[in-house]
């Protein structure tokens, strides 16, 4: 999915606002030789970002070493909700390395108890376990495993059943891609799993039913025994829209899996830390999971993630027997617990909500200049997504979308590469810090690419 961008420089017009400033041709000819090195020794998987060379990041903004000065609506690929280079974290991350303790594996530390009490804190009641892992896949990973092992304990070796949803995304390992999988990503595995179900999802636009009927009409056409399913693993939202489950769907999901005695397991990689405007993305549905599994916007920097459950799932298995070499780095650990308290202290998770409140207008308002071309709009809080589609249709049109990508940088504002159903959605996530101002400066920019975009396809 997707092409690699051009990294030939391009002349573009100058931009000066508050938030983007750019200067000379994009890329800048200084770059490009570290562009060139990249692609000489990186597979080509790692060059579908667009071609910009970040000397640093701070706050809403990134800048190269030219000059050049970026409106981020990336997070770096929702992570950095906090911000990027917030001062509370980089100060954190600082005083851990003067500490001395840079690794200590699964030895005890300080930080990891505080970290692990923080997050069990403020997980729903009954969730009092925490296990620190190192990234999205790893932590949706382990909540297969654990509800596999959890159901096998109550209903014995059938019991393994796990019903997943079309075109999710929680990972690109073995388990992970056949849990959702968007596109083709699982094509490679070959032998599936077949006590791994896949249902539609209801996203309201290329699924119309959005009842929960369509859930149980689906496990029938599977032919699945519901006393076999031992958890249901579904996105808080759909990456790809990005889709949300009706409330009254959610709602039946949950009590399904208490009939059928299932672990409710949400994916909350790219839903959590007020990124949907509640801390956690699944608050808006007013209901709770068995386990959730979390990471990205955990410590707005290094690599951290995490599952949360009830202590009769999480201590299935004996000592020694469920560990990574890297649980709760020390490091990564101050720097999780210095963006947990920015997000709270700053009121971010506030500010997500109301910043959504001005950005999904501005989109629709996009929208309805091209309503052939842009299929469909969504959001919720600093997530949202334009469906690029083919004149008049809900083909996806990935060839335009990438080119409203390139349109936005080449003006200063920052998209990562269009992702989800045919690579073809052009994906807003701006750090939760943004202000009016930035959100509005945005959407100028996005407004503008998009025209610009449309009328080079025309050419």
């Amino acid at each position: 999915m997707g092409e690699p961008f051009d990294i030939t420089p391009t002349e573009v017009p100058e931009v000066t606002t508050r938030y983007r400033r750019i200067r000379g041709p994009i890329p800048h000819p200084d770059t490009v030789p570290i562009l060139e090195r990249l692609r000489r020794s990186e597979p080509r998987s790692m060059s579908g970002q667009p071609p910009i060379v970040w000397r640093r990041a701070e706050g809403v903004q990134v800048h190269d070493a030219c000059g050049n000065v970026w409106l981020d609506w990336s997070s770096g690929v929702l992570v950095t909700n906090a911000g990027h280079g917030h001062p509370a974290i980089r100060q954190a991350i600082h005083d851990q390395c003067d500490s001395g303790l840079l690794h200590n594996y699964c030895f005890p530390s300080e930080e990891r108890a505080l970290l692990a009490e923080t997050l069990v804190d403020l997980a729903p009641e009954g969730i009092d376990r925490c296990f620190l892992l190192t990234t999205g896949s790893e932590a949706t990973e382990c909540c297969l495993k654990l509800a596999r092992t959890w159901g096998r304990s109550r209903g014995g070796d059938r019991k393994i059943g796990i019903i997943g949803f079309l075109q999710g995304f929680h990972g690109r390992t073995m388990g992970a891609q056949q849990m959702g999988p968007l596109g083709d990503g699982h094509r490679w595995i070959g032998n599936l799993d077949p006590d791994i179900h896949r249902l539609p999802f209801p996203d309201g636009y290329r699924v119309t039913d959005t009842s929960f009927d369509g859930f149980l009409r689906g496990v029938r056409e599977a032919r699945i025994d519901p006393q076999t399913v031992a958890g249901v693993m579904v996105e808080t939202y759909q990456g790809a829209g990005p889709d949300f489950l009706p409330d009254d769907y959610a709602k039946e999901l949950r009590r399904w899996c208490d009939a059928h005695n299932a672990l409710l397991i949400f994916d909350e990689v790219q839903a959590g830390f007020g990124r949907c405007g509640a801390f956690w993305g699944f608050e808006g549905y007013g209901i709770a999971p068995d386990l959730i599994a979390c990471g990205k916007g955990i410590s707005s920097s290094l690599p951290l993630s995490a599952v949360l459950g009830p202590a009769d799932v999480m201590d299935l298995y004996p000592p020694g027997s469920m560990t990574s070499t890297h649980s709760g780095n020390p490091i990564c650990c101050r720097a999780a617990l210095a963006s947990i308290r920015t997000i709270l202290d700053e009121g971010l998770v506030d500010n997500a909500r109301r910043m959504g409140e001005r950005l999904l207008p501005g989109l629709l308002t996009i929208q309805s200049r091209h309503p052939a071309r842009i299929g469909c709009v969504r959001g919720r809080g600093l997530v949202a997504g334009m469906q690029i589609v083919l004149p008049n249709t809900t083909t996806p049109d990935p060839e335009l979308a990438h080119a409203i990508v390139e349109e936005c940088f080449r003006a200063g504002l920052l998209l990562f590469a269009p992702v989800g159903v045919g690579g073809a959605c052009v994906k807003i996530a701006p750090p939760l810090c943004i202000t009016p101002d930035a959100v509005a400066d945005g959407l100028d920019a996005l407004t503008t690419a998009t025209e610009r975009a449309i009328d080079r396809m025309k050419h």
